[in-house]
């Protein structure tokens, strides 16, 4: 395979729940669904692709390419089928490399031993051949590979992506249990929000729907945050390609390094931002601190002068006209898991990036009060608005005593939540609580 000239399929993970929303954006873009699990689909496509997609994609963990896929029953196997694959074409035998693995297989006991058996084999096929050894570790500015062992199943994915896309890095202080990046991405895309009215988002906290909202309506690519990505260290990223277009459409190269491609699409993004005209997009919190952190955040992903912030209890928000959305992600009384989540690791090849926050989060007030309260603000307030309340706690999100048009599964880590979604008519408040 050569990854620079060669078509090949493209994996892309998210978190369960995600893959609707990644698959639409897929489609968006303009590429044929080639498949899909619960928490991958698969187009396929080359080197502009993937780059595209690690530009673009605002629900996704990673982009990766399957190098092999074969049965093996033991580390001794392991080693065997990961020697054999051409790493010295991948990675430079002076370069560095790191190795993410979700591994469940009975001959494992010690869980760090694939990912080391797999760094051994590479470093030594990369000597044999090339008389020069890469460095490799968990650091996260060089090339990535991913191994998928599960049972008797392995597959050795290129990691084009490295650090996941849910790491934008702007979230510079996170607050108590702060909402993934790529979750909070695919919750205002689930709201059908048009990116031209209101985005109201009381009940803060470190601001990240908000700010996602920010980016999503200036169509601002969440991939143009990150410095490196696992392609760029791949053996030829600034080498030339002959024949291959680059630069723009009044000045053209034939002839372009990957780099050079690179720097095109994200220029071209840049180009495509929306700068004016952009909606009320509103952002509020009890906590001072919380209200603080939110606008921190904002600064540090370009968009704080496009959320309004306000310290204040969540019903006394003040809304601007209606339609529009109000995205509410209150407490649930669950908490998060800390590290790494295993519990479903047989359909989650994105396992490593389902870590959630460690932080429990603190109710303030009787949770089944606070619903309530959130239905009344609801009702009082939001006719005329969507109204989405995102929750871990199905029988909580019953005390908001409205009926649901519908309800989306998300994952919050291992914890199942709902984006519980009302439709906010005059009178809404002589309905029936959702059986």
């Amino acid at each position: 395979m050569n990854i620079w000239q060669d078509t090949y399929p493209l994996i892309v993970s998210c978190a369960r729940g995600l893959a609707p929303l990644t698959a639409a954006e897929l489609m968006r873009l303009g590429y044929e669904i080639v498949d899909s699990t619960e928490n991958t689909v698969v187009v396929r496509g080359g080197m502009r692709d993937m780059m595209t997609l690690n530009l673009q994609l605002r629900t996704a963990h990673r982009v990766l390419v399957p190098l092999l896929r074969t049965t093996c029953g033991n580390l001794r196997y392991l080693y065997n089928d990961v020697y054999s694959i051409d790493w010295e074409n991948l990675i430079d035998a002076d370069g560095y490399f790191m190795v993410n693995s979700v591994v469940r297989n009975e001959t494992v006991r010690d869980t760090r031993m694939p990912s080391l058996t797999t760094k051994d084999a590479i470093v030594d096929r990369i000597r044999d051949k090339c008389g020069g050894r890469p460095d490799s570790g968990r650091e996260s500015y060089g090339a990535a590979v991913f191994v998928y062992w599960m049972n008797d199943e392995l597959i050795v994915y290129l990691d084009t992506t490295g650090e996941p896309l849910s790491k934008r890095g702007y979230r510079k202080i996170p607050g108590a249990a702060p909402m993934q990046e790529t979750l909070a991405a695919g919750c205002v895309l689930a709201t059908g929000w048009d990116a031209a009215s209101p985005f109201v988002v009381p009940m803060c906290g470190s601001g990240t729907p908000a700010i996602e909202a920010a980016l999503y309506a200036l169509n601002r690519a969440p991939g143009s945050f990150k410095s490196h990505f696992g392609f760029m260290a791949i053996k030829g990223y600034r080498q030339m390609i002959p024949g291959e277009k680059a630069g723009t459409s009044v000045r053209p190269r034939f002839g372009a390094t990957p780099e050079q491609i690179w720097k095109d699409k994200v220029a071209v993004a840049r180009e495509q931002e929306r700068r004016v005209g952009l909606p009320p997009i509103i952002a509020t919190d009890i906590s001072e601190d919380a209200v603080e952190t939110a606008h921190l955040n904002a600064i540090a992903a370009g968009v704080s002068e496009y959320i309004t912030f306000g310290t204040c209890d969540f019903a006394a928000t003040r809304l601007p006209p209606p339609p529009g959305v109000i995205f509410m992600n209150p407490p649930y009384g669950e908490r998060l898991a800390a590290g790494v989540v295993a519990a479903d690791l047989a359909t989650d090849i994105a396992a490593d990036d389902a870590a959630a926050p460690a932080a429990e989060q603190s109710p303030g007030e009787p949770l089944d009060a606070l619903y309530s309260r959130i239905g009344d603000f609801l009702k009082q307030k939001g006719a005329g608005y969507t109204g989405c309340v995102f929750t871990g706690n199905m029988e909580l999100s019953r005390r908001v005593g409205l009926r649901s048009s519908r309800r989306i599964t998300f994952y919050n880590g291992p914890i199942e939540c709902r984006l519980v979604v009302f439709d906010l008519y005059e009178g809404e408040a002589s309905c029936t609580p959702s059986p």
